[in-house]
């Protein structure tokens, strides 16, 4: 059984590793998709995370694609109470069909629910901070769902510190529902913006961290180490530009001197790594084949000792 953690003040008990439900219905199709739905459960992983916006961004897509998957495993018999459903809203799903006025919300929710094949919803999430809508009108929207009984808790992502500082006073002086989660960018190299400000702040008000990119767009598995490894992925241009200098190679240097050591993959280590940072709950991870998951699954067996984390913080130091 994996480890389970308690989200924020949620009441949700979530495992230790998240799986990312972007690769649904567009790098995983609809069998794999619930073959690998099926191992994550099997292995005592109960904490899956989408959005209604994936996949938009694949040619021929509109959006939904991954929540719609989810829905027809539930349908086709898997136990929606072994499951911590976390989805979002907020990002562009067409013509005005974004951001988190409260309207808006509540019309969407109803087409993830639908989506999903589901009453409710165990983690709520603002996609990103929408700036033209204030802050109490989302959470109100939030309210009224969570009265419904269509949403459990509710979870920030991509907020930075002053403005998720802000919504939890909204909250505490308007009697309204409270971000129990934060999803930032964080993972080995990717640092700096949640460590100087978003830590200290979720340690302090009990805020469940779930990062995102855990693995650095795969650069954290040690695949791309050079440009000519990069332009063999779609998504190696954006590797080449952000991981491939001086202190993301310091980076693998550490990883690779750390798996030879424990006899774990540079992955593994990287994940062990971020599961074991103060205030992160759950890190998640998407993979495309049960192969690759049980990677990710063995990962959350690692325990680093005191040199390996120390090893891998100097490496990754800014």
């Amino acid at each position: 059984m994996m480890e389970r953690r308690a989200l924020g003040g949620s009441g949700l008990q979530v495992s230790r590793l998240c799986f990312g439900g972007n690769v649904f219905g567009w790098t995983a199709d609809e069998k794999t998709s619930f073959d690998l739905l099926d191992a994550f459960v099997a292995a005592g992983g109960n904490f899956v995370d989408t959005a209604d916006v994936y996949s938009r961004w694949a040619k021929g897509h509109q959006g939904g694609e991954s929540e719609t998957i989810i829905g027809k495993w539930f349908a086709r018999g898997a136990r929606r109470d072994a499951v911590v459903l976390a989805t979002k809203v907020g990002m562009e799903m067409g013509p005005d069909r974004k951001g988190l006025k409260k309207d808006y919300i509540l019309r969407s929710v109803e087409d993830s629910l639908r989506r999903l094949q589901t009453d409710y919803i165990d983690l709520y999430q603002s996609h990103r901070d929408d700036p033209d809508t204030p802050l109490d009108e989302t959470l109100s929207a939030y309210d009224t769902l969570v009265r419904q009984g269509k949403v459990r808790a509710i979870g920030a992502s991509n907020y930075d510190a002053a403005r998720l500082t802000e919504a939890l006073g909204v909250s505490a002086a308007k009697s309204l529902p409270v971000y129990q989660s934060l999803q930032p960018l964080y993972n080995l190299y990717d640092r700096a913006v949640f460590e100087d400000a978003l830590q200290p702040l979720c340690v302090a008000r009990g805020i469940g961290v779930i990062p995102f990119y855990s693995l650095a767009s795969g650069f954290l598995t040690g695949k791309y180490r050079s440009a000519d490894d990069a332009g063999k992925s779609a998504r190696g241009g954006g590797v080449v530009q952000k991981y491939l200098n001086p202190r993301g190679l310091r980076i693998l240097d550490a990883l690779d001197r750390v798996s030879a050591r424990i006899g774990a993959s540079p992955a593994q280590v990287a994940l062990a790594w971020l599961a074991d940072r103060p205030a992160v709950t759950a890190p998640i991870a998407s993979a495309t084949s049960v192969a690759q998951l049980q990677v990710l699954i063995d990962a959350m067996r690692l325990r680093l000792d005191a040199d390996a984390t120390a090893e891998l913080d100097r490496a990754s130091a800014a």
